[in-house]
């Protein structure tokens, strides 16, 4: 019944684009002269692979909500996202060819801001919105409502860089010990008691952070405060709490150190983490690699926020999950739009594209495993989702 219930929705939020991208083309609305452009990767063909869908009503769903469609449409935000939101770019766009969509992945702090500063008409961050920022952004949207949605899903892969070794086992305790600057060697014993038999070598553990303000980094401290909080004392943050460290900016900044650096270890989405090796976290009695099932798995044992809402759902993550088979560090990076918008134009592209990317393809485009290996929405989750996108209007 749920699912029948939330496919309806769907169906009804993209009659409704579809009946106003009509009445715009009659008038010819647009945004008169303002360009945008697209980031490389995205446009052109061979850039990225048709999805292959399982769910033909679906795929003739998504494709009918943008049919009419043409405009600008900008986001900002986490670099997390970069390659979801590089897929679900391509496919709208092949979808729609008279729109243009771009996303500058200069991390969650920046796209909130310019959400903010109305520069974008949407954003992506990996971590929900501040009081503060809440109602800075409500002035943006015009006294509506600001809407946070859990559009990507993702595990937080710990990497790092030992020649020969794949993966290593690290407890909660240790893995902070490690940021902390505790724990500054390999061959430690608190590593070598998680790991009996993996010989490890004598050499200097290098930890590495994100430099700039991030939802990633936010997510990380999260797990590190709740699930090993006797070691860990810092409070959840953004901004990384300690001085003096290796520090690289952006997602690709700390992929570059650790690729490079013998003993490095950082943490970053898992969908940048080819080519490292990565740790299987303690939980319970067993320690879990990263995967979008064992990630999907903490949505699960999660609540909504006390502050969330109809139009912002917004997840406190169970971190210090004992559940079996669950990855407890993942983030899910929210993207953030306005109920009303006071350019329809605005407001229609922001509707369809959000109705695409939570629709069941556009969620499969980004699950692939060569895309960003999310977890998919589940079927109530999306049910929400869409009941938030269905009030996206021109004020």
């Amino acid at each position: 019944m749920t699912v029948k219930l939330a496919v309806n929705r769907r169906i009804a939020g993209i009659a409704a684009v579809s009946a106003l991208a009509v009445t715009l083309a009659a008038c010819g609305g647009g945004r008169g002269g303002e360009e945008t452009t697209a980031p490389a990767g995205t446009g052109g063909a061979g850039t990225t692979a048709a999805p292959e869908t399982t769910d033909g009503a679906d795929e003739t769903d998504a494709r009918e909500a943008g049919s009419d469609l043409s405009g600008n449409l900008a986001g900002a935000g986490a670099s997390s996202m970069e390659k979801a939101q590089n897929a679900w770019m391509a496919e709208f766009m092949g979808i729609n060819p008279d729109v243009i969509v771009s996303y500058d992945p200069g991390g969650s702090g920046a796209g909130r801001t310019q959400f903010v500063e109305g520069t974008v008409q949407y954003a992506g961050s990996d971590s929900a919105m501040s009081a503060e920022e809440i109602e800075a952004g409500m002035a943006r949207c015009g006294g509506s409502e600001v809407i946070e949605l859990p559009l990507y899903l993702s595990p937080i892969a710990v990497g790092f860089n030992l020649s020969g070794i794949d993966s290593v086992n690290l407890s909660p305790d240790t893995l902070a010990g490690i940021f902390t600057g505790e724990i500054t060697n390999w061959n430690d014993p608190a590593i070598a008691a998680d790991n009996e038999d993996l010989e490890l070598p004598d050499l200097q553990i290098i930890p590495v952070n994100r430099s700039d303000k991030s939802g990633t980094t936010d997510n990380f401290t999260d797990y590190l405060e709740k699930a090993a909080p006797s070691v860990w004392t810092y409070e959840a943050s953004d901004v990384w709490p300690l001085e003096g460290t290796q520090a690289g900016a952006q997602t690709s900044g700390v992929k570059q150190i650790l690729s490079s650096t013998e003993g490095a270890i950082g943490y970053l989405d898992a969908s940048q983490a080819d080519g490292l090796g990565t740790v299987a976290v303690g939980v319970g009695d067993e320690f879990v690699a990263y995967s979008p099932e064992a990630a999907a798995r903490v949505l699960e044992v999660s609540e909504l926020t006390e502050d969330s809402t109809d139009f912002r759902l917004t997840y406190s993550l169970a971190r210090d999950t004992t559940e079996s088979g669950t990855y407890p560090i993942v983030l899910v990076a929210y993207t953030i739009a306005c109920e009303q918008y006071e350019n329809a134009e605005d407001a229609e592209l922001v509707k369809s594209y959000l109705t695409y990317v939570a629709s069941e393809e556009g969620q499969a485009v980004a699950a692939r495993p060569d895309v960003a290996g999310i977890a998919p929405l589940s079927d109530s989750v999306r049910e929400l989702v869409m009941n938030a996108v269905d009030q996206i209007s021109a004020g």
